[in-house]
């Protein structure tokens, strides 16, 4: 599926910033047998005084801008066309949960895919009992960890709801989980700590979902904004399975990965710091269109 995308990240404040770092990683990537970028740019305004793009550890592409000059406004925009390619689901050839544990310790690498950083608890995901006791109800003997996931990923879905006023970017997987309510990104952290909570390596994903359904079908939920899934691992035969727990559903074609990472702090669209006092406005709008 080919898609054209375009996405604006607007910040308006309430005094003029006299000066902010910013990083941003907001551009699609090009993952083998998974999607490809086969153009795309990203724009700041106002210019930035300096401009760097490198790979982070998790091999995608981020931009650091310096930006000197006050300014009333920030505005980020992003347009690309990636060629998606994901392949449906094929034969579960995960092992069962007490098999994995070998598995891993048997797996020496550690570079950027590796299923070892994705084990234990991370910037943003700290342990959680509550939410470990939640993972190990949904368990039943013998089911493979492919299936352990399929059936977090369902049951998230049906027992939190959707609702972007609910939580914040800053709201922890403890308070999503006591509200029952949240958004992609409050379902993707809670379902990683429960399968982390089970020795299941799982991290999270960033990216777009496409915007307009095929005809007859719903519109997922998460389509006005960038999405987040979970990315599991299901053991060497099978490696990673991604899965959206906000739509209940494996991630597709109408799925593009901008970034891969233990949690949001990893792979944050904008982080940065900036000169200034006084509130903020914010503005986000996503278009994911198919190519005809």
């Amino acid at each position: 599926m080919l898609y054209d995308l375009s996405l604006h990240m607007g910040y308006v404040y309430d005094v003029a910033a006299s000066g902010a770092r910013h990083l941003i990683r907001v551009l699609p990537l090009s993952v083998p047998e998974r999607q490809r970028l086969i153009a795309g740019s990203v724009t700041v305004t106002p210019g930035a005084d300096e401009r760097t793009t490198f790979i982070d550890f998790f091999g995608q592409q981020a931009t650091a801008v310096l930006i000197r000059a006050p300014h009333e406004r920030l505005d980020i925009r992003m347009q690309a066309r990636v060629m998606v390619e994901t392949p449906s689901l094929t034969a579960d050839l995960s092992p069962p949960l007490d098999e994995l544990k070998d598995e891993l310790a048997g797996l020496w690498s550690v570079d950027a895919a590796s299923p070892h950083h994705l084990s234990g608890p991370s910037p943003r995901l700290p342990d959680d009992p509550q939410i470990a006791a939640y993972a190990r109800e949904a368990v039943k003997p013998g089911q493979t960890v492919r299936e352990i996931a399929t059936v977090l990923c369902s049951r998230i879905h049906k027992d939190f709801t959707y609702d972007p006023k609910a939580t914040t970017v800053d709201t922890t997987p403890r308070e999503a989980f006591r509200l029952k309510r949240g958004v992609c990104q409050d379902f993707s952290h809670i379902m990683i700590v429960a399968l982390r909570s089970l020795g299941i390596p799982a991290g999270y994903v960033s990216g777009f979902l496409r915007t307009l359904p095929p005809p007859g079908k719903e519109r997922l939920e998460g389509a006005d904004a960038m999405h987040a899934w979970v990315r599991v691992w299901c053991g060497e035969a099978s490696g990673y399975v991604e899965l959206d727990p906000t739509n209940n559903m494996p991630a597709g074609t109408d799925h593009i990965v901008v970034a891969y990472g233990r949690d949001y702090a990893d792979i944050a669209p904008v982080i940065g710091t900036l000169k200034g006092y006084g509130n903020q406005k914010t503005v986000q709008a996503v278009d994911v269109v198919p190519v005809k």
